[in-house]
């Protein structure tokens, strides 16, 4: 697997054989990009954004200044500096927060090292890069949950084993002068159940954001032709012997062209549990009668309660399927990031910093 951060590191040093890469590290208050933002620097051009505006214009400014010392010769590896940055009047912006950036000089020596590291790594692995804010340190690779250097600090230490394991978000984080950057992305799976009009809308509307779909329906002849290569088919001739196989956390989306199949699937992922969300098309005749079944059927009126109908959000109306799928997904969006809010708040100090 090519990452991200290799890809573009790759493509850069082999242009202008030197370049800074630009991390945003930690944000306090209000300020234009969120913790990971990046951008890579050469001499005459740039990709990516730190937010853009005057803060934008002093991070090339300062990594240009990197790059001209760099060009003099006789620089040690894996130069790197820090520099704070108060969003307020001396920048000529009014967002009030405070950044942190890291710069990083890198060129062939330092490609060659990464590139080595990488090489192996199969697509959808799970890798963190370590930086020490340190100059002079090689940048550093996790690969496996119990990976452990004695060289980490302790605090460095948990937060790697807690992020390869699952239990802190997938996220960049800043801590013990150590800034760990996850590469790739690690998706929330969301089941959806149903390939007709609306479903079909729902994964377009879920394209591009934090979500591994599965697509679930009982034939092949019901989905459409051409099915993006990010998106999992899953052919079921009973759509509910797929959750018991469902990884706990997921979300759980129901609008199939059958009540009997809904109030099935529904039944298993409540029976089942472990589940961030589970919500059914389904107006209030149909979620009342839901609810009684359910309850019915052996499941606790608490157990039952966890189950969404109608679906989306509440002030957004309108049957047509493209408008319940934005509804839906910006609904499915509020609470991934609410759950990786809370997952990851008690954690925290600064915003990013984990002490």
């Amino acid at each position: 697997m090519t990452t991200n951060l290799q890809m573009q590191i790759t493509e850069m040093v082999g242009v202008h054989g030197v370049i800074v890469r630009v991390s945003l590290i930690q944000a306090d208050g209000s300020t234009p990009c969120e913790i990971g933002a990046a951008m890579t620097i050469a001499a005459e051009t740039f990709a990516g954004t730190v937010g853009g505006g005057a803060l934008e214009q002093e991070a090339l400014k300062a990594a240009r200044k990197m790059l001209s010392e760099h060009a003099g010769g006789n620089v040690a590896p894996w130069r790197r500096t820090v520099r704070d940055y108060p969003l307020g009047p001396s920048l000529g912006q009014c967002c009030g927060g405070y950044v942190r950036l890291l710069f990083e000089v890198m060129s062939a020596p330092e490609l060659a090292e990464i590139t080595d590291t990488l090489t192996d790594v199969s697509e959808g692995e799970k890798v963190l890069a370590l930086r020490p804010l340190k100059s002079g340190l090689t940048l550093q690779f996790c690969r496996h949950r119990k990976e452990d250097h004695d060289g980490w600090p302790l605090p460095v230490r948990r937060a790697v084993r807690d992020m390869m394991s699952g239990t802190r978000p997938w996220t960049p984080v800043l801590t013990a002068d150590w800034y760990i950057e996850p590469l790739g992305s690690v998706r929330t799976p969301l089941f959806l159940y149903g390939a007709g009009h609306v479903g079909r809308a729902v994964v377009k509307a879920l394209e591009g954001l934090a979500f591994d779909i599965y697509w679930v329906d009982i034939a092949a002849n019901r989905y459409p032709e051409e099915i993006s290569p990010a998106v999992h088919q899953l052919i079921a001739g009973n759509p509910s012997d797929i959750v018991p196989h469902t990884p706990g956390g997921a979300f759980h989306v129901v609008m199939t062209f059958s009540h009997t199949l809904d109030f099935d699937i529904c039944r298993a992922v409540l029976a089942k549990g472990d589940f961030t969300y589970l919500g059914v098309i389904a107006s209030k005749t149909k979620r009342a009668r839901f609810v009684r079944r359910l309850v019915e059927s052996g499941l606790s009126e608490a157990t039952v309660s966890q189950l969404h109908a109608p679906i989306g959000l509440a002030g957004l109306s309108g049957k047509e399927p493209a408008i319940i799928a934005v509804s839906l997904a910006a609904d499915l969006l509020i609470r991934l990031q609410e759950k990786q809010s809370k997952a990851s708040a008690p954690e925290e100090g600064k915003l990013g910093v984990v002490s």
